[in-house]
């Protein structure tokens, strides 16, 4: 699939307001809210791509299964049923990456309903008994369910429009530097909050570069780079059949740790490290020589424990500084 061409947001930090620099090309909604304490760039781009890497040469035998049968029902009766999935109205079929479960609509005595069948197909051509089922189609995070309804003697073609696009999560340093995929991880948050109010989390631990395939809508990225508390937030918009490209730029400091018995000493060796923020809450714990972490700009206490003894020493982390922090042993 090709992706439109869509245009570029750019968001402020938390002092300043909200920059749009539209490429030039029109009709197109940005679709980003502004996130505090960092800076957006999404730009829009043209079709779908497929997350996670798909195989590039799908079989082209069937991949679709008979997982159950009952008295209630078959997956192998003796009406067609053709399935396929959109991205958005008047959108080309997705050609791979769709999972599909066909469920009896009536449900068992247990309460349950009864699993008919599951296909990797594209489009896959089933034989159903005439009657009512529930279909799931899943592409990636995107889905949707709905009921179909089987006639006996009327072959039926159902073409399910998943509403959905993909993002794409990069991030980057204040001077435009891409972070490398092992030095950072992205969560995904949906809109729709728990108990507790908080937003649920429907993607965990993603890497930079790959495509996440989403149903429409607006959703909030956290992006955590490094072990410990560098984290920055930005909520977009993704549109049906359009790519999101989000690049969230970090401001984190990177801090390296030493216990010296005098300025510009060397480093003792079997150290015990707390660092705590301004609330006194514990934000990273390690042991060792010069150990380093990437912390979100504040200000810092920092213990040092070496056999019975523990030395203090205070610091503040700026924003895309990198910084040795001596703690003298005395």
């Amino acid at each position: 699939m090709n992706w439109k061409r869509g245009m570029a947001v750019r968001g402020g930090n938390t002092a300043a307001a909200v920059e749009v620099r539209p490429r030039p090309t029109a009709g197109l909604r940005a679709g980003i809210q502004r996130a505090s304490a960092l800076i957006v760039m999404i730009a829009l781009g043209a079709a779908m791509a497929h997350a996670q890497s798909p195989p590039a040469n799908p079989a082209t035998t069937s991949s679709s299964s008979v997982v159950n049968r009952s008295a209630a029902g078959s997956a192998s009766g003796n009406v067609t049923v053709i399935l396929s999935a959109i991205l958005a109205d008047d959108g080309p079929p997705i050609d791979q990456g769709v999972i599909w479960h066909v469920f009896r609509d009536q449900p068992t005595a247990e309460g349950k309903r009864l699993l008919l069948s599951v296909s990797k197909d594209a489009a896959p051509h089933l034989k159903l008994d005439p009657g009512e089922y529930i279909v799931n189609a899943a592409y990636g995070r995107a889905m949707l369910t709905r009921k179909i309804a089987v006639e006996a003697g009327k072959p039926l073609t159902e073409v399910f429009n998943l509403n959905a696009g993909g993002l794409r999560i990069e991030a980057a340093l204040a001077g435009g530097e891409l972070l490398p995929d092992r030095q950072v991880v992205f969560d995904v948050l949906s809109q729709e909050r728990d108990q507790s109010g908080n937003r649920i989390k429907i993607v965990s631990g993603a890497r930079t570069g790959l495509i996440i395939r989403l149903n429409a809508g607006s959703y909030q990225v956290v992006s955590t780079y490094g072990d410990a508390n560098a984290r920055v937030r930005a909520d977009v918009t993704v549109e049906a059949g359009k790519r999101t490209d989000a690049t969230l730029v970090q401001t984190g400091a990177k801090v390296t740790f030493k216990l010296v018995a005098q300025q510009g000493g060397e480093a003792f060796a079997d150290v015990a490290w707390s660092i705590i923020d301004t609330k006194a809450a514990i934000v990273k714990e390690a042991v060792g020589a010069l150990p380093t972490h990437i912390l979100a700009a504040g200000r810092y206490a920092v213990l040092a424990k070496r056999g019975s003894r523990t030395f203090r020493a205070e610091f503040t982390a700026k924003a895309g500084e990198a910084a040795v922090v001596e703690v003298v042993a005395r």
